[in-house]
Formats: structure tokens, C-alpha cells, sequence
């Protein structure tokens, strides 16, 4: 399937976007994604291109990364974490329910093209595990009877919210997204769920309050703030010199010997 010009339109506006066009391969790849529902022979040739890259260094980058597929994906991607913590939760038995209930394996797709299903290595939410992906959308806490009833209700086409995040959209539609070309439901649904906001609340409660940066202790002091180059010598120096004082240490053989927080060498007993 051809790429369409509106398509090379808006991989050149990508590449336009970095200072090393190359640098644009992964945003293109996606672009790619939105258009063809996979990575595409003619893709690869797209980028390899416009970038002036080998096919060869573009499909070794589209063959590195999951999110870049080599088959048509349906509608929506159903992604199941099966990683340490989600499978002892209960992800391994999520993913055989869905495998049984849509009667696919890992990586196939529905045969009305609707939903492709993959376990995936970590969704990084193990703080609310069990988790499923949908086009990379968060639904947390799942058992194998709310996953099943996720995937019918996209099938059916009923509006499907994440648990923090946007109305889900089909996979061409997210793949868009991620090339770099936002929808505007970024700020749709919730950001953060209660596992994350733990701390914030304890803080609150207990009157807890992050530490001043250097530039707040600089001002009570009156001293003007260093520069960074400055201080990033000084911290290397005084880095350097306490492993010195560790390795003469080591290396009088008198006894044992340690060496305190500020470099200082302590005789031991």
C-alpha cells in the first residue's frame, strides 16, 4: 500500500523538528503506524529515504522496539502485563481467560480485526497490578472477568474510559499521538490513581515539606550561587581526593583504617 503525500508531508515536518534529521526515526515510525497499522515494507523505505538511512538501519530499529509491529494490528491493542508482580496478581490468569474468551493467541488478532492481544513485559504500574493496556492506556486493578468484559465493550463500540487517562481510540489514532501530532485529550480523566498519591497525602498530613534548593540556601546566606561548571569541579575534587585518602588508607597496611563523611582517616581498633 502506497504512503500518502499527506503522510510524507508530515514525516518531513517531523524531521524538521530535530537539529540530526535521524534523529526523527522513531516519531516517523509511528507516523508510519497511523497510516498502514504496522510498520510497512513501504515504510521502511519512507524513512530510509527522507532520513538518508539504509533500509537495513531502519528495519534494525523497527525489529528493536515492541511498540513497532511487523503485522496488521486490530483496532485496539490489548496489552497484559505477565511481569513478576501483575502475573502473581493475577495477570497470567487474565491473559489465559482473554486468549480462551477471543479465541486468539499471543500477538494474533480477532478475525473482525478489532482486537489484537499481547502480553507484555511490564505496563510500569506495578503499583496497580494487575494491569492491561489498551492502545497504551491504563485500566488498573483487572480480574479476568473485568478484562473480558473490556474487550466486549470495545468490540461493541461502547465508549471505553482508562482508569487514569483519556477515552480510549483506536490504535491508528494513538499511533498518531505518539508520532507527535496530539488530539487534545492529554488532560482527559485522572493522572494519578490513589497508589501514587499516597505520599503526597502523608506529606500533608504530617506537615512534610521537600528541603530548600541551592538557590534558597544561597539567598539566606547572601553568597552568590555557583556557577555549574564551577561546581561540578569542585564536587569532582573533592570526590577525587577522598578516594585518595581511602586508597592510603588501604595501602599503609597499619592496622585498619576508615575513612569518615568528610575524607578524614579514623584509626580502628
Amino acid at each position: 500500500m502506497p504512503i500518502s503525500d499527506k503522510t510524507r508531508d508530515e514525516a518531513r515536518q517531523l524531521i524538521a523538528r530535530y537539529p540530526k534529521p535521524r534523529s526523527a526515526l522513531l516519531p516517523m515510525l509511528h507516523l508510519v503506524q497511523s497510516e498502514q497499522g504496522y510498520v510497512t515494507p513501504e515504510g521502511i523505505g519512507l524513512c530510509a529515504e527522507l532520513l538518508g538511512l539504509t533500509k537495513a538501519e531502519v528495519g534494525a530499529v523497527a525489529t528493536f522496539y515492541t511498540m513497532y509491529k511487523r503485522r496488521p494490528v486490530g483496532d485496539y491493542h490489548v496489552g497484559v502485563c505477565t511481569n513478576t508482580l501483575c502475573a502473581v496478581m493475577g495477570g497470567d490468569a487474565i491473559f489465559e481467560r482473554l486468549k480462551d474468551h477471543l479465541e486468539i493467541g499471543n500477538d494474533e488478532t480477532t478475525a473482525d480485526r478489532k482486537i489484537t492481544l499481547e502480553h507484555v513485559e511490564c505496563n510500569a504500574a506495578c503499583d496497580y497490578a494487575p494491569v492491561v493496556m489498551v492502545n497504551w492506556e491504563f485500566f488498573d486493578n483487572q480480574t479476568p472477568e473485568s478484562a473480558i468484559q473490556l474487550v466486549d465493550d470495545l468490540r461493541a463500540g461502547v465508549e471505553v474510559r482508562a482508569t487514569r487517562g483519556a477515552r480510549v481510540c483506536t490504535w491508528r489514532e494513538a499511533e498518531r499521538v505518539l508520532a507527535g501530532f496530539p488530539d487534545d485529550r492529554a488532560d482527559e480523566g485522572p493522572a494519578a490513581g490513589p497508589a501514587s498519591l499516597v505520599g503526597l497525602r502523608l506529606a500533608h498530613e504530617r506537615g512534610w515539606t521537600a528541603p530548600p534548593g541551592q538557590d534558597a540556601r544561597d539567598a539566606d546566606t547572601g553568597s552568590q550561587p555557583a556557577h555549574p561548571t564551577a561546581a561540578s569541579e569542585q564536587a569532582d575534587t573533592q570526590r577525587a581526593e577522598s578516594e585518595t585518602k581511602v586508597a592510603d588508607a588501604q595501602g599503609d597496611g597499619q592496622g585498619s583504617m576508615s575513612v569518615d563523611r568528610d575524607g578524614e582517616r579514623r584509626d580502628g581498633a
